[in-house]
């Protein structure tokens, strides 16, 4: 009886060493496929320009922006109690067009508040300097110091001469570490752009992919409001953190 025993303990803790490697292996399985930079200082970049906040032109019923915050205000609260996140938008503002570029926010612990405040005051209207945005918002990380990551949320192209290329090739040769990822949300060609041969829209691309394609980052093509949150949250979050240790 008492080897029959010992041979249950013996099994018991094979069994529980067993499980206990399989939920570590499939932990470490997590971490590698999702980005290992989830801890790293982040800003979201959002485009406040005119055209978010078009409604009934290609083929779009709801503006951009309405959809855009509506993603923002599901994903950020779940996220800012684990990373220090900031916001800067591009866009509405009293400077020449392609100037204003704004970092509203600073990146930190629980800012998911601070940051739908401000993009629920925000009334889209002017360009697109998104280049130089992401530039300042490299910048706002300090990114030749440390690791750092930007979010860019775009409906479309640069339109102040900006070149995305160039910079993601820049960056890379002065940063520490950095991480472009760009989430196109209702990405239409420019409706009169003489490349399009049909005259209609384009759907999808933009040509500031090459920021995430060259800084190792992500490009998701979203259409709809549960696309945006699973971007966002791809992008932003960390699933592997433990809930149990938010910051405060």
């Amino acid at each position: 009886m008492r080897t029959c025993r010992s041979l249950r303990r013996i099994a018991c803790v094979a069994i529980a060493t067993m499980l206990t490697w399989q939920a570590a292996a499939a932990q470490e399985a997590i971490v590698a496929e999702d980005d290992t930079t989830c801890t790293d200082d982040a800003i979201l970049v959002f485009d406040g320009s005119g055209s978010m906040a078009s409604a009934g032109y290609n083929e779009l019923e709801i503006p951009r922006i309405v959809e855009a915050l509506a993603a923002v205000r599901r994903v950020l609260p779940r996220v800012t109690p684990y990373r220090r996140i900031g916001l800067l938008v591009y866009g509405p503002g009293p400077r020449d067009a392609c100037q204003n570029i704004d970092l509203r926010l600073a990146p930190a612990f629980n800012s998911h508040g601070r940051i739908i405040a401000e993009l629920e005051r925000l009334e889209p209207d002017g360009t697109t300097p998104l280049t130089q945005a992401v530039r300042d918002a490299a910048e706002a990380l300090r990114y030749r110091e440390k690791p750092a990551v930007v979010v860019l949320v775009t409906d479309g192209e640069e339109t102040c001469g900006g070149t995305p290329c160039r910079l993601a090739a820049s960056l890379l040769g002065e940063a520490a570490a950095v991480t472009v990822h760009v989430i196109g949300f209702k990405v239409r060609g420019r409706f009169f752009q003489w490349q399009s041969q049909s005259g209609g829209a384009s759907r999808g691309q933009t040509a500031s992919r090459c920021l995430a394609d060259m800084t190792g980052g992500k490009y998701v093509s979203t259409e709809t409001t549960e696309e945006l949150v699973a971007a966002l949250q791809k992008t932003l979050g960390c699933p592997v953190l433990s809930e149990s240790n938010p910051r405060k």
